[in-house]
This record gives structure tokens, sequence and C-alpha cells, in this order.
């Protein structure tokens, strides 16, 4: 007994850790107005749970064995009162949750621009068998499991699957994201200062899908320039020929970037001009 308590106190703490490394310290306004949704969800049902909790260990303590005073009543059927309080009080807190939500759901739309004086970063997010591919248009580099942003900026994502179903997640940053083949979407995050924040999928998607993660780099917008400049000046090109290579099955692959990047690209593979990846190799 004394061994199962250890061990529940300590899987409990391992779990309250990895929530406090990620959803519940974010690093962005997206993902601290979601921590303030799960953080008055968790108030607005504690409204419910505590006091059924406090009723129930008071209604077994009122009847128990040696209680003469507590009698039991078998021609009770009904009372309109307890019924009011028993439905009345959910029924609010239902109402009360579904309006946080509603509120929340068009304040975090993902599709909805960051409100911010400095420029905004687009980024094109392509999901391979088991990588990420990170395509900066407007800087005509590209990078694999190596996101860089300038702090501080809002950073405008357009994402899509070049294989099965996926799932683009920076848990500081906030908003979940799925991704299909043959269809874009789009989220909009932030980091508010400098640092490295953890990137992954958060959806299974086969045999390499534990090592499909990514560190993010929040970086000043000096450094950004700098590391710009850098991919811009090695590594090779992304055109279709080495796109068909990269969409290959590959796991654990080393972050490198691509110092110019074919126009539309990732039009061509959202509209599947590029057919998407080939799949397990057939022996």
């Amino acid at each position: 007994m004394r061994k199962l308590v250890r061990c529940t106190v300590l899987l409990s703490t391992l779990a309250l850790s990895a929530c406090q490394s990620a959803i519940l310290d974010p690093q962005g306004p997206v993902g601290a107005a979601e921590k303030t949704i799960l953080i008055d969800s968790l108030a607005i049902m504690l409204a419910i749970v505590v006091p059924t909790i406090c009723v129930a260990l008071g209604t077994a303590f009122w009847y128990r064995a040696g209680n003469t005073r507590a009698h039991h009543r078998p021609d009770w059927a009904y009372s309109g009162k307890l019924e009011l309080l028993v439905w009345g009080i959910p029924l609010l807190t239902i109402m009360l949750l579904g309006g946080v939500a509603w509120v929340a759901s068009h304040a975090l739309d993902p599709w909805k621009k960051l409100a911010s004086t400095a420029p905004t970063l687009n980024v094109q997010v392509v999901s391979l068998d088991w990588k990420f591919l990170f395509i900066y248009p407007d800087q005509d580099i590209a990078s694999v499991n190596e996101l860089v942003i300038p702090a501080g900026a809002p950073v405008h994502f357009s994402l899509t699957s070049a294989s099965v179903m996926n799932a683009f997640f920076i848990a500081p940053l906030g908003s979940m994201i799925y991704m299909m083949n043959g269809m874009a979407t789009q989220v909009n995050l932030s980091a508010d200062k400098p640092g490295i924040y953890h990137g992954l999928s958060s959806h299974f998607s086969g045999d390499g899908f534990s090592d499909m993660h990514f560190d993010v780099h929040a970086v000043p917008a000096a450094d950004f320039a700098a590391w710009i400049a850098s991919a811009r000046r090695g590594g090779p090109s992304l055109t279709p020929q080495s796109y068909a290579a990269l969409a290959r099955q590959s796991i654990n692959v080393v972050p490198f970037t691509y110092h110019d990047v074919e126009a539309g690209l990732f039009e061509k593979i959202v509209s599947q001009d590029l057919p998407p990846a080939p799949g397990p190799a057939v022996n």
C-alpha cells in the first residue's frame, strides 16, 4: 500500500511538472489566453464538484449506523426545491462554461491575426514522414526540423500534410492545429521573449511518430536576420526533385536548411501537383 501511494505521488508530480513546463507556462499571447481559459473552466467546474463531494461525505456521515438522530423515510418521493437545486446549479454551470467557450473560440480564432507593431513573419509548414519542413516564402529559404522565429513578432503559419493526417503543436505558444493532405489551414502565434521551445507532432502518424519533434528558436530580430543570411550562404536548393527525396520516410533527421526555394512549392504540395509522400518502400 505504501509503495502504491509513493508511485501515485510520483506520477502526479511528473504530470504536473510536464504541464508546468508547457501548457501552464505559456510564452506567448495565445498560450496565455488558453491557460486563462483552462483555469477559469476548472474554477467553474469546481463550483459543482466541491459541493457534491461535501454533500456526499456529509450524507454518509449523517446516516452512519451510530447516529440515532438520522431517520430513514421510505415514503419520501419528491421535493421540488431539491430538484430545482440538483438541476439548476449544473444547468447554470453548463451555460457559463458554454459562454466562456463561445467567447474564447472567437477571440482565439487560429486565423485571426495577432495585434502587433512588428511585421508578421510568414512560415509554410509541411508535415512529412517523419519530419517537419518549414518554408520561409518571403526570405526564400527553408529548414527541416528546426523553426527559427523573431521573438515578439507575430508568425502566420500556413500548414498542410504531404502524407497522413498530422498535428502541429508548440505547447508554450498554444493552439494545436491538425494538418491534412490536399488542404491548407492557418494559425497565428507569437513568442513573447527569446528562448528555445519544444514543438512536436501530437497525432500518431506511424513508426517514426515518437521522433517527430523540433526545436523552436525565438531569437532577437538581429539574430533572426543573421540566421537568414547564414541559411542563404549554404545548403541545397529546395526543388521538386530535392523535395521528392526529402518526402521519403526517414527518422531522426538532423536539422538542416535549404538556401533557396522554388517559387510556389507549398501551393504545389497542397494542390498535389507534387504527389503525396510515397510511404513505405515495397520489397
